[in-house]
């Protein structure tokens, strides 16, 4: 069934604007007092992008009573957190240093889904996760795809073989990106008082070592007691944490199909090994079919210089003519005259050097505090990452309930 979307006309802030002047795991602590003040009046925080990270923040941090705004460049989830697959897993981190974020957040989302009617209002459901070969040769080696015993769902009918069984309903789930960053902050909007301000961060104001507002391009000031720099990719182009930490941008492809019978599709997502014609590396395209009726197929990622214009985006050529041909040998039901193509996109995923999110506050600036680098898991992590945040701003430290990691010099 279909998804009903929440949003039949668009919020201001969810609205294309114009482009204006405008690694152990660990309990944060923050060098800034916890607020004596909110016994007296909100805390004021400003949180600076729109993206799945800052949204989340957002949420919790006037769920939890601060008096936010968030200032967002263009609109809310623009970029990576409006084109991503939206895939969570419950333990794919486990073993390395998300291990516990990544539990924490998987079971919030299903929390969060049970608040604010996820299935319905932005696609989240349970589901199968399959990993499996496929070559562009309609000769496959002995082993290709076995009938009977296979469990490959049927409108998998590609040249495929290996299929494994990588995730259940019970470990693995999915949501609609930009659906469940826009319902978040309609609900921040809505219930919780957020205000958005569409405009780009100039500089943050700094006196005796501690933030007192946020400057925007075109000359506005925010006061403000706290901030929260959740800027993605385009952390490595605001001096204030360029300066201190290396952050940078993985384009990442994407393109959107919509099926001439959706309702054949069934909820399993494909990990491939993707072998071309011509030979050479395979390659690991994803495939996430949606409760929307879409499909979703992502892949062809190579480091890019980050655009000042996060509308302004677009994808290689070659590389989504690579996903289209990806999708043709996956399914009959993706094929050119099958499925509509909905959307060829391109985002730039934020990462660090050692693949760490950088999630605290900047070191040498009281109240100024940064969250970013989740890389491909910005989903995933959103929530958990929002919740800790809203934790070590409001009191000086995040619980041993959300871990979180130093935030430290990369």
């Amino acid at each position: 069934m279909a998804v009903t979307t929440p949003f039949p006309r668009l919020a201001p802030f969810l609205r294309r604007t114009p482009n204006r002047k405008n690694p152990s795991i660990t309990i944060i602590r923050s060098s800034s007092s916890p607020s004596s003040t909110m016994d007296h009046h909100p805390k004021r925080v400003v949180v600076c992008g729109g993206g799945v990270i800052g949204v989340c923040t957002a949420y919790f941090l006037s769920k939890n009573g601060a008096a936010v705004t968030l200032v967002e460049k263009s609109s809310v989830a623009c970029a990576a957190s409006g084109k991503a697959g939206g895939f969570l897993a419950l333990d794919w981190c486990d073993g390395g240093p998300l291990s516990s974020l990544a539990r924490a957040s998987f079971n919030l989302h299903r929390s969060l889904s049970e608040e604010l009617d996820g299935p319905q209002s932005y696609g989240y459901r349970p589901l199968t996760t399959l990993s499996l070969t496929v070559a562009e040769s309609q000769t496959l080696p002995s082993g290709s795809r076995s009938s009977g015993g296979s469990n490959l769902p049927a409108w998998v009918d590609g040249p495929s073989r290996s299929p494994k069984t990588i995730g259940t309903v019970e470990t693995t789930a999915q949501v609609h990106p930009q659906l469940f960053t826009r319902t978040l902050i309609s609900k921040a909007v809505e219930n919780y008082g957020v205000e958005v301000v569409i405009g780009k961060l100039e500089r943050v104001e700094v006196e005796e070592g501690r933030v007192n507002s946020v400057v925007l391009e075109d000359g506005r000031v925010i006061e403000s007691e706290a901030v929260v720099l959740a800027l993605g990719p385009w952390s490595g182009k605001f001096e204030l944490l360029s300066s201190r930490f290396i952050v940078s941008g993985l384009k990442a492809h994407s393109i959107v199909l919509e099926p001439k019978e959706p309702d054949l599709i069934t909820p399993h997502a494909l990990f491939l090994s993707y072998y071309p014609f011509e030979g050479g590396k395979p390659m690991d395209p994803e495939v996430y079919p949606r409760p929307t009726g879409e499909v979703y197929l992502c892949g062809m990622s190579a480091e890019a210089e980050v655009p000042d214009d996060p509308e302004q985006i677009t994808g290689n050529p070659e590389s989504i003519q690579t996903l289209k041909k990806v999708a043709s040998k996956v399914s009959s039901h993706l094929r050119e005259g099958e499925a509509a193509v909905k959307a060829e996109q391109a985002c730039f995923l934020p990462c660090t050097d050692d693949n760490v999110p950088i999630i605290g506050e900047v070191p040498g600036v009281n109240g100024c505090y940064v969250a970013t680098g989740h890389s491909c898991w910005g989903i995933l992590n959103g929530p958990a990452t929002g919740a800790a945040m809203a934790e070590l701003v409001l009191h000086g430290r995040a619980c041993a309930s959300w871990p979180c990691f130093h935030c430290g010099y990369h």
